[in-house]
């Protein structure tokens, strides 16, 4: 059973209770205006209550006229819906319409239009929307303890990618599947979501740190299918693929911390002017593998600078590259 089931009928049985006790003939078209008023956010609530509540407005005007003029007949009902759904929509408010369809044939089975039959219509209208508005405003369950699941679900993608991806620099032969890449688009595009809702549960002072964090990790992502694209041009095993696969080694531990730690930049940093002090390639194969990687490098500067602007950075002490084994020092 969801939460908003239950809501749902806490919200039904309160508007019916109310109605009750206020005097409205048939309570139980207030517990139908509270089942169309609850809603997934507080946000999405107030915006819903509003318009069918304006809605329910526009209609019973319009159907006064209709019953004033031609009378309580079923075709007239008809005539309603022919022309009064169109008008509600013209005027913004097509999620009232059943809303205002329960208020026009409450006035059309009493048969009778009076200023207290129309007052009973604007107090059932604000016991059944008021009661689902409340029930919505009083409790909406927590998902922050999902969202930082996602996080860590979707930090979790990206070290192995990029452990994956140190790994392909060091043996261009080695075979990956890239599963991760498809789940960590998922789960972003669930945190998206998730950070979404939140939000909208937040109705004076929103909390947009969830929204900033997946919105860029979905930038990185796309950063990522680019370094891939130029990890697959890296044929051959090169000392300076080794290189930058430390780099790799290192972000996928620095993707795991909250803060912006710099390691990566700096390493990347030194090593951009380490490859401009090394002898120019003697092939065409290995003029074409130091390109893709040079160009790779170029991608992770442009990854590295998306989460410099999103996350808080941290003074780090100078980060040291590790040195190549031996064999591995020919440029």
């Amino acid at each position: 059973m969801g939460f908003r089931i239950i809501k749902t009928a806490a919200a039904t049985l309160l508007s019916i209770l109310l109605a009750a006790a206020v005097g409205i003939p048939n309570a139980q078209s207030a517990g139908l205006l509270a089942i169309l008023g609850v809603e997934t956010t507080r946000k999405r609530s107030l915006r819903t209550i509003t318009a069918r509540f304006l809605a329910s407005l526009v209609g019973l005007f319009f159907g006064c006229i209709l019953f004033f003029f031609l009378g309580f007949h079923y075709w007239v009902l008809g005539l309603y819906v022919l022309v009064g759904f169109p008008m509600i929509v013209k005027s913004g408010y097509k999620e009232g319409i059943v809303t205002s369809s329960v208020i026009v044939f409450r006035v059309f089975g009493q048969a009778e239009l009076s200023v207290h039959v129309l007052l009973q219509q604007i107090e059932l209208l604000f016991v059944g929307l008021g009661s689902a508005g409340l029930v919505n405003l009083i409790y909406m369950p927590q998902t922050g303890g999902v969202i930082a699941g996602i996080r860590k679900e979707v930090d979790g993608y990206f070290s192995v990618i990029f452990t994956q991806m140190a790994r392909t620099l060091r043996d261009p032969g080695y075979l990956w599947d890239g599963k991760e890449l498809i789940g960590a688009g998922e789960a972003v595009q669930r945190g998206l979501t998730a950070a979404s809702r939140e939000m909208e549960n937040h109705v004076i002072h929103p909390d947009e740190a969830w929204n900033v964090y997946f919105y860029m990790r979905k930038e990185q992502l796309e950063s990522i299918q680019n370094m891939m694209q130029l990890l697959s041009q890296v044929y051959r095993q090169l000392p300076h693929g080794d290189m930058v696969a430390d780099l790799f080694d290192q972000l996928s531990n620095d993707v795991l911390a909250e803060e912006y730690t710099g390691r990566t930049e700096k390493l990347l940093d030194g090593l951009e002017k380490e490859f401009q002090g090394m002898e120019l390639p003697e092939t065409r194969e290995e003029f074409e593998v130091r390109s893709a990687i040079l160009q790779l490098c170029r991608e992770l500067s442009l990854y590295l600078n998306i989460a410099k602007r999103y996350k808080m950075p941290v003074d780090i002490k100078p980060v040291k590259r590790p040195v190549p084994a031996k064999g591995n020092s020919r440029v």
